[in-house]
This record gives structure tokens, sequence and C-alpha cells, in this order.
């Protein structure tokens, strides 16, 4: 089962088979308690928006609430972010390296580490490198500038880095995750360590725009200064410990 606050993506849920809870992260008290018994979740959804601490806490307050209440213990596993390691300079972060979060998301760290120390649920905590594939992912945007002959914009820098994964991989160590990692254990969904951000907007357009953090901060929020980390992460304790086996590379 999946939440889906929209028909497009109740219609999504259902071509996989799986059953559709009708809701949204902004008030889970209209869909937690009708939940039945799970012996899983994941929760991967933010809003982006100024509020997205206290949603988050809520859904947490609620959920926890809920499994707590259930006859088995749930796995609950919680999606962190690339973001939450800062700039890490040439060698590359791992699951030990401390965090350094961006500033818009320091509130994720006592979230994450709350499941973490769950005594009500079995904690895990992914966190993904800049998701790209799909229908979506953090290349949308070039591929729309381009698509409509507007430059490709550029946060900071074209030698910035970005850690990558593709969709499809990511799918699959959830999956992993989920399903064999020990409990209170985090993990770094990471296929490609850090790529150029300049080589990548080029590969949609020739035309490239630099644009400033101030700028992007302007128009998104604070939250897409993000997109100037500088960053080198590694997905090698994903590989080792739980056998996956990314396919889906970059460029």
């Amino acid at each position: 089962m999946a939440l889906a606050r929209s028909e497009a993506s109740a219609g999504k849920i259902a071509r996989h088979q799986a059953t559709v809870v009708r809701g949204n992260i902004e008030t889970p008290e209209t869909w937690v308690p009708s939940l039945p018994t799970v012996d899983g979740v994941i929760h991967m959804a933010c809003d982006f928006g100024s509020a997205m601490e206290a949603i988050d806490r809520h859904v947490l307050d609620r959920l926890l609430a809920r499994l707590a209440a259930q006859p088995i213990r749930a796995r609950f596993l919680y999606t962190g972010g690339c973001w939450l390691f800062g700039p890490t300079g040439e060698r590359p972060a791992t699951e030990e390296t401390p965090f350094s979060p961006l500033a818009a998301f320091a509130w994720m760290v006592p979230h994450l580490q709350r499941i973490l120390d769950s005594d009500e649920v079995s904690g895990l905590v992914i966190h993904p490198a800049m998701v790209h594939g799909g229908d979506g992912g953090v290349f949308r945007r070039f591929a729309r500038a381009a698509a409509e002959g507007r430059p490709v914009r550029v946060v900071g820098s074209e030698d910035v880095r970005w850690p990558l994964v593709h969709c499809d991989d990511l799918a699959v160590l959830y999956a992993l995750v989920l399903e064999g990692a020990a409990g209170g254990s985090s993990w770094l969904g990471v296929t490609v360590e850090g790529f150029p951000v300049g080589r990548i907007a080029r590969t949609f357009s020739k035309e490239v725009e630099i644009v400033s953090t101030d700028t992007i901060a302007d128009e998104l929020g604070d939250w897409a200064r993000g997109y100037a980390c500088d960053q080198r992460l590694s997905g090698d304790k994903a590989r080792r410990k739980l056998g996956w086996s990314p396919v889906n590379g970059f460029p």
C-alpha cells in the first residue's frame, strides 16, 4: 500500500497492484488511524516548504504511535539525504562521516536519529544521492530548459560535483535495506561518487547560465542552496554488505 494525495499518484499505485491510501503528509490524523497492521514502513515524503520540519514531526508522531500499538514490531525506513553531509572535499563521505547539514535540513538529523533510537520500531535510514531517471529526478529542470530553448542554469559553479543514483537502482536498495539490513543501521545510496554538474548540464544544452545560491534560494527556498553543495559520497557499504549491484550509471 502507498499514500496518494492526487488522482495521478493513486493511478500509479493502482497500476502496481498496490492498495491506495488516500491522504497527505500534512494531515496524517486522517489516514494513519485506519492503517492495518504492517511489517514495514518507508517514509520518503517531504514538501520542501517552510513548514517541512513541523509536518515531518507530525507524521512521525502519528505513525510511531500507531505502529507502537500494533501486535508486531514494524521496520521503519526513513529517508535522509546527501545534503546532510555538507561539502565533503576530496575524501568521499561514508555512513561514518559526521553530519554537517545544509541549514534548511538540519532538523532532519534529530528526526532520523529518533527513528534509529526508537523502541517502537526497528529503525533504518537511507541517504540517497542526487536521484535521476524515470519521469522526474534532479535533471528534470535541465531537460525542460533545454526543450524550451532556455539556458540550463547551474547553481554556484560548473565544477560543483553531485553524487548520483538512478531511481531504479535506489528502489532496489530500499528493498534490500527494508528486507535485510540490521535495525539501527544507515546506508548511502550512491552509484556515482561525484560528477561535475557543468558536464551534466552541457549534455542537455550548450548554453549554461551560472546563478548564485542567493538567487536560487529567493526563487525556490533556502533548501535549494544544496544545488551548490560540492560532494563526493561512497555507496560501497551497501555493495559489500547487502550485495547491492547498481546497473545504471551517468552518463
